[in-house]
């Protein structure tokens, strides 16, 4: 079984609280919401939803800034484990998908392939999340969803690696490992999502 030591992955459980998330996820269904945007074709993002079909929420500025302050303050925390040197990060996206959506396999960053200046500066994707991932049906949760990680150039079965999760998990990896979002089966994923520079 492949674990995630295999892609680099650095996984902190109870990043954010269950009452944070809670929180958190009460406020942005009550808010506006967006249609999230593809990013590397043009500067201002397109939406696709051959690629990606999701939806942006808009949450209160205090809560970005308090999201934003925690990855800040972890900041130390993911340059030692990735031995690189950070500067920021980028303001923290907060997204639901729901059933049928979906991200497909991309990279973040640092591959050539990001035209924005800004993205091509990407060194570290963080993903948080807000509810918790099951096969049953239960209160809160969604199934399908997967944060899944692929690297074709491991022998199998390091290949593939999907990220079982819980709310308040948060997922940083280098920006140019390939990861996607399998379509929702049930209920709403919400999450959290950032990039340290």
């Amino acid at each position: 079984m492949t674990k995630p030591s295999a892609f680099d992955l650095l996984v902190e459980r109870h990043f954010l609280s269950e009452s944070t998330c809670h929180n958190i996820i009460n406020e942005a269904t009550d808010g506006a919401f967006t249609p999230a945007p593809v990013y590397g074709s043009t500067a201002s993002g397109a939406i696709d939803e051959r690629i990606r079909k999701a939806s942006r929420l808009t949450v209160s500025q205090q809560t970005i800034d308090s999201v934003n302050q925690q990855l800040l303050d972890y900041k130390p925390t993911i340059e030692q484990h990735f031995q690189v040197s950070l500067r920021d990060c980028e303001e923290p996206q907060f997204l639901r998908y729901s059933v049928g959506d979906f991200f497909v396999a991309h990279q973040d960053g640092n591959t050539g392939m990001i035209r924005l200046a800004s993205d091509a500066e990407r060194r570290i994707s963080i993903v948080i999340f807000l509810n918790g991932q099951s096969d049953q049906p239960s209160p809160g949760t969604y199934s399908g969803g997967s944060l899944r990680f692929s690297d074709y150039r491991q022998r199998p079965p390091d290949r593939e690696f999907s990220m079982p999760v819980e709310s308040g998990l948060l997922v940083a990896f280098r920006s140019e490992l390939t990861h996607e979002v399998t379509p929702i089966t049930r209920g709403e994923r919400y999450s959290i999502v950032s990039w340290y520079r």
